[in-house]
């Protein structure tokens, strides 16, 4: 305690403070961003810890910091559009960070005993939560906004792209890898008389979607993807909206043999999937810690080899600049409703939240993240695909 305050340590820690301020500050201005500025962008401190905060923890002091109301700005998704453009998150690599990374790539985090953490942890947060955010069908995914200008018509565009790439028919049966509440499900039963099954390692999930999907010849399991493997079922389709991202590099060729031994000879299988550009940057603290514990984002090139000496690449699509426009429109629904939730769930959490959506938003837009959704066949396959184009 005397050590703290002997005035020569108390000078060597303003001056370390004053550093940290310098090079943090000299960070932002190399993306746009401004300390203490007007501009929507513009980062204001509230607390002089944070900068000592970020470089030494990286994305998840950033992160934390902001749920602790230590820092603040107008508009988070235009301030991470700056970051990432300028890719900080390359050039500020905190040993937390790394340690981060390396255990990502060495460990199995998505092990079938991990599998349902984020179940847990993420999608069992409250049924009347997320209907509150996401558009009529409960569509927790990227929606297609070409033609489209209300969350529900672009998510309902997104549902009707996919079946038509999927070319369904009325008798056959669909799997839903990562099914969710049940909306392609619910929707290509309805439009399309197909019968379908969807496995989802939500509890929560599978007990709203059976309600929602009442009357149909839908079928909800709780179970994990591997299980697929010992039913011996076939399918005549096989769908996976926004599930790849939580199977792990490790797991990928698993993934693909489970999909591969339930799909019919004849069948396709459409994989939806956010995605990065680079590999070697494992998952983002942050994300892992407070949103999708365990997750982890492919490449072109991890789906690509997963896909070697299994399936045929029949279409390749990106869209994953609608996922702005997607997440600003749940963030607009999750603020509108937040009164609602304010005493349960609490104002860090708020922040929380505030912070995945939009600055998830600003990732897309900075096009650092993508969305793709690939049309894979068994080799084989008799006939040419017929592409669509949106």
């Amino acid at each position: 305690m005397e050590n703290l305050q002997n005035p020569a340590t108390q000078a060597l820690a303003r001056r370390s403070d004053a550093t940290a301020h310098r090079v943090f500050g000299d960070l932002l201005r190399a993306a746009g961003v401004e300390l203490g500025g007007r501009r929507p962008w513009d980062l204001r401190l509230l607390d002089d810890s944070v900068p000592q905060r970020v470089l030494a923890q990286g994305s998840l002091g950033l992160g934390e910091a902001y749920m602790d109301g230590h820092w603040a700005c107008d508009s988070l998704d235009a301030l991470f559009d700056r970051l990432l453009r300028a890719r900080l998150d390359q050039r500020v690599r905190s040993p937390g960070t790394l340690l981060h990374h390396w255990r990502a790539r060495l460990l199995n985090l998505q092990s079938e005993a991990r599998a349902w953490q984020v179940g847990h942890q993420h999608y069992d947060l409250g049924n009347d939560f997320y209907a509150a955010m996401l558009d009529r069908r409960m569509t927790y995914t990227c929606a297609f906004w070409q033609d489209s200008s209300t969350l529900d018509a672009a998510q309902e565009h997104k549902l009707d792209l996919v079946c038509r790439k999927l070319g369904l028919q009325p008798g056959m049966r669909v799997l839903d890898i990562g099914c969710g509440w049940g909306s392609f499900m619910q929707f290509a039963a309805e439009r399309h008389g197909v019968r379908c099954v969807g496995v989802t390692v939500s509890a929560a999930q599978a007990e709203l979607g059976r309600q929602r999907c009442a009357g149909l010849p839908v079928e909800f399991r709780l179970a994990d993807y591997r299980t697929l493997v010992g039913s011996g079922e076939r399918f005549d389709r096989i769908v996976s909206l926004g599930m790849f991202e939580h199977v792990g590099r490790k797991n990928h060729g698993t993934y693909m043999d489970v999909a591969l031994r339930c799909l019919a000879d004849d069948g396709l299988f459409l994989l939806h999937t956010i995605g990065r550009n680079e590999a070697g940057h494992g998952t983002d603290p942050w994300i892992h810690k407070y949103v999708f514990p365990n997750g982890e984002l492919p490449t072109v090139a991890d789906i690509g080899r997963a896909c070697e000496r299994r399936f045929v690449v029949e279409d390749l699509h990106n869209f994953g600049a609608d996922y702005d426009r997607t997440l600003l429109a749940w963030h607009a629904r999750f603020d509108a409703a937040w009164p609602r939730f304010a005493e349960r769930l609490g104002l860090r959490f708020q922040r929380q939240w505030r912070y995945y959506l939009l600055s998830c938003a600003g990732a897309f837009r900075a096009r650092d993240i993508q969305l793709w959704q690939w049309v894979l066949s068994r080799p084989g396959r008799s006939g040419v695909y017929p592409r669509l184009a949106g």
